[in-house]
């Protein structure tokens, strides 16, 4: 995916599916870092798009794809399974607009909770406690780069409407 210097101005929301793709596949290669092993197989996303609950959120920002979130909810729990936000468009916004969809999308159905999982050491945690998740648990070498070096997982936690 190409990239492009830009100032965020608006950042554009739509819901996505299965179409969407190649736009999910080429901002997971430019996002993640393939030494961490985090970036689904397109097949795996597929998967999950087609299971109950399962919602995609793309970002765009002067029609140009800068970022999207996969989210999937059981019962009264959610969970954001993905999320990305292209190189150029981190730190302008993207993040923060894909997360606070996720979490109103959460408040307007029974959701009670809202989990998530991120690699250790990631730049992200500092968004995610912005917006009031806590670290619940950790995993340890749960991610396995490409290099078969082990990676710790955290998981965190974001009770809805309180």
């Amino acid at each position: 995916m190409a990239t492009r210097q830009a100032v965020t101005r608006t950042v554009t929301l739509r819901a996505g599916d299965a179409r969407d793709l190649a736009i999910v596949d080429a901002l997971m290669t430019d996002a993640f870092d393939p030494r961490y092993g985090e970036a689904w197989t397109r097949s795996q996303c597929l998967g999950v798009l087609a299971l109950t609950g399962v919602h995609l959120t793309l970002a765009f920002v002067d029609d140009f794809p800068a970022g999207f979130t996969m989210t999937r909810s059981v019962a009264d729990e959610a969970e954001l399974l993905l999320i990305a936000v292209a190189p150029d468009y981190r730190r302008r916004g993207v993040g923060t607009a894909l997360i606070r969809a996720a979490i109103a999308e959460c408040s307007v159905g029974s959701i009670a909770k809202l989990h998530l999982e991120v690699r250790a050491g990631n730049d992200a945690v500092k968004m995610y406690a912005t917006h009031g998740f806590a670290k619940v648990g950790e995993r340890r070498a749960y991610y396995r780069g490409k290099t078969g070096v082990a990676y710790d997982a955290h998981t965190y936690s974001k009770d809805i409407n309180s």
